[in-house]
C-alpha cells in the first residue's frame, strides 16, 4: 500500500475527466431516522456488486427511542453492516442475535429468503443514543441468488487495519491496497473505511473493474475538483487515482468490484435476475411463508403498494457507463 502525507499539497496527477459520475443522495426515513440513499440513483444503479447504500444519521434518539425497523424479507443480496457510532441490534430468521458496533461488520445472505429487524436494544433508551454508520446491499451472482441464507459478524479486531503517512484504513471486505480481509464475500470486490490527516492522499485500487468513493465527512480533491461531504464518486475504468483529503481531513468508504453478470431487478427489498422470481417473494411475503424472527414475532413491516415502492429494473452498466 502506498499512502501518505504530502506536505507539498502537490497532488499525484489524475487524468482529467476520471470521474464517470458524482450522486448527491436522496433523503429517505427508516423507523423514524433519517438516511441518505445513494444507490440505487437515476445516475447510477450499481457499483461492482453494490445496488444498494445507504448513511444513516449521525443522528441521535431522544430518551425512550431508538431504531425500529421491523421484521422484513429479502431474496437475492447480502446486506452489509458498518456503523461509525452507535450500536444495532441484529435479529434474523436463522436466530441470529448479534449487537453490531463501530468498526464490527454484520454480513447477512439472504440468498432464496431471509427475514430480520434492526432495532436499538432496550438497555441503551434508558438515554440518548447516537447512532450514524451505513447499511449496503451486495447483489449476488446469478449462480448464488437461491443460496442457502446465512449471517456471519466479524469484530472490528479481526479486519486488517492498514496505516501509512497520515491515512489509516480498514478493509472491511474484499482485496486491495496489499491487504485482504477475512470477510468471506459472493464476487470479486473492495470495501474500506478511510480516515485521512489534512492534505493526506491515498490512491484507489486500480485492479478493479468499477470502483467509487463515498465521502462521509469533511472534504476531498480529485483532479482539481473538490467534493464535500454527501457525494458518492463513481470513477470511469482503468484510471490511476488518488484521492487527497482537505484542510480539516476527510473520511471516505471506497467499494467497488467485478461489474455485475448481467441485469438486476429491485423491488423494495427483493433483488433478482429475474422478474418472476420477484413475484414470487411478494406473493411468499403477503402468505407469511418466509418464517419469522425469534424475539421479534409481534410486528412486521407489510409488503409496500407497486405504486409507491416499484423501482425501475436495475439494469448492470458496463464498466464506468451510467444508465438512465
Amino acid at each position: 500500500m502506498s499512502v501518505e502525507s504530502d506536505p507539498s499539497g502537490v497532488m499525484p496527477e489524475c487524468p482529467a475527466g476520471s470521474i464517470g459520475q458524482v450522486i448527491l443522495p436522496r433523503v429517505h426515513d427508516i423507523g423514524g431516522f433519517e438516511v441518505r440513499r445513494a444507490l440505487p440513483a437515476k445516475e447510477r444503479q450499481m457499483v461492482g456488486p453494490f445496488i444498494f447504500f445507504d448513511q444513516m444519521g449521525p443522528g441521535e434518539f431522544l430518551t425512550g427511542k431508538g431504531l425500529d425497523v421491523r421484521p422484513h424479507p429479502h431474496i437475492g443480496l447480502s446486506t452489509v453492516t458498518y456503523l461509525f457510532d452507535g450500536e444495532i441490534q441484529h435479529r434474523d430468521s436463522l436466530g441470529s442475535d448479534q449487537a453490531i458496533r463501530p468498526g464490527d461488520v454484520n454480513w447477512m445472505t439472504t440468498g432464496r429468503g431471509m427475514v430480520h429487524s434492526e432495532r436499538t436494544d432496550q438497555g441503551l433508551r434508558g438515554h440518548s443514543n447516537r447512532l450514524f454508520g451505513i447499511q449496503s446491499w451486495l447483489a449476488l451472482p446469478r449462480a448464488q441468488e437461491e443460496t442457502s441464507p446465512g449471517f456471519v459478524h466479524h469484530p472490528a479486531a479481526t479486519l486488517p487495519v492498514i496505516e501509512d503517512g497520515g491515512t489509516r484504513l480498514r478493509l472491511i471486505a474484499g482485496w486491495g491496497w496489499g491487504a485482504r480481509s477475512p470477510v468471506e464475500t459472493p464476487s470479486d470486490l473492495f470495501y474500506a473505511d478511510a480516515v485521512l490527516a489534512p492534505g493526506a492522499s491515498l490512491p484507489l485500487p486500480d485492479q478493479h473493474e468499477e470502483r467509487g468513493a463515498y465521502v462521509v465527512q469533511g472534504e476531498v480533491e480529485v483532479s482539481g475538483d473538490r467534493f464535500e461531504a454527501g457525494r458518492m464518486l463513481v470513477f470511469r475504468p482503468g484510471d490511476g487515482l488518488a484521492l487527497r483529503a482537505g484542510r480539516e481531513g476527510a473520511r471516505l468508504l471506497l467499494l467497488g468490484g467485478a461489474a455485475m453478470d448481467g441485469p438486476r431487478h429491485l423491488f423494495w427489498n427483493f433483488v433478482s435476475s429475474s422478474r418472476e422470481r420477484i413475484e414470487q417473494a411478494k406473493a411468499d411475503w403477503r402468505a407469511g411463508r418466509f418464517g419469522t424472527v425469534p424475539g421479534d414475532e409481534k410486528e412486521f413491516i407489510p409488503l409496500p403498494e407497486e405504486r409507491v415502492s416499484l423501482r425501475a429494473a436495475v439494469q448492470a452498466p458496463s464498466a464506468g457507463s451510467p444508465t438512465s
